[in-house]
Order: structure tokens, then C-alpha cells, then sequence
């Protein structure tokens, strides 16, 4: 149960940075300036703000790190002493992660 709930936050995190993130945003502000544009004030103006603004940081975050694994993949795929099982750790969810580099530091 525990596992797909990770799984789930961990999906919803990488949809907050896909395009279509913003569509959805963009068409809930259209809605609520259509159907109730008296509750729009400065507060909602800031509430919005600060939704696109979460969504542009996701966004870039996003990029970045998908940057660093597509160069970190590089590096193992050229390297004849990388392990083949750390190539597809990035599949994995953050918490197995964690436990790997936890284990790794422990053998050390």
C-alpha cells in the first residue's frame, strides 16, 4: 500500500514538470475568471503567482536533472568499471535510492 502511494508521489512530481502541467493551470484560472470572477482578488492573483512559479522551478529542475543522468548514463556506458545495475537506478524510487547509497557507504 506504502509503495504505491511512493510511486504515485513520485509520478505526480514528474507530471508537475511536463507541459501539460501548465495547460491544467491555465485552464483552472480560465474557469475560475469565467465562473466566479468576484472571488478573483489580489490574494487569488498571488495564489496563481505562486502555482505557475512552483511549476517553472519543477520545470527546471526537471531539466537539469534529466541533463545529469543523461550525461551521468554516458559516463557509465564508457567506463569499463561501472556496474550495469547502477545504469537503471534512476528507475528506481527515492527511497531504494537512498537504501543503495546508504549500502554503498556502509561497504565502504
Amino acid at each position: 500500500m506504502i509503495g504505491t502511494y511512493l510511486k504515485w508521489l513520485t509520478q505526480l512530481g514528474g507530471f508537475a514538470a511536463h507541459p501539460l502541467a501548465f495547460i491544467v493551470a491555465v485552464a483552472y484560472v480560465a474557469c475560475w475568471l469565467f465562473f466566479d470572477t468576484k472571488s478573483f482578488d489580489w490574494q487569488a492573483s498571488v495564489t496563481v503567482a505562486t502555482w505557475f512559479m512552483t511549476l517553472f522551478i519543477q520545470r527546471a529542475e526537471h531539466r537539469e536533472t534529466q541533463a545529469i543522468h543523461a550525461k551521468l548514463d554516458e559516463l557509465l556506458r564508457v567506463s569499463p568499471r561501472a556496474r550495469s545495475e547502477i545504469a537503471h537506478i534512476d528507475e528506481k524510487e527515492p527511497e531504494a535510492i537512498e537504501q543503495h547509497r546508504a549500502a554503498e557507504r556502509d561497504s565502504d
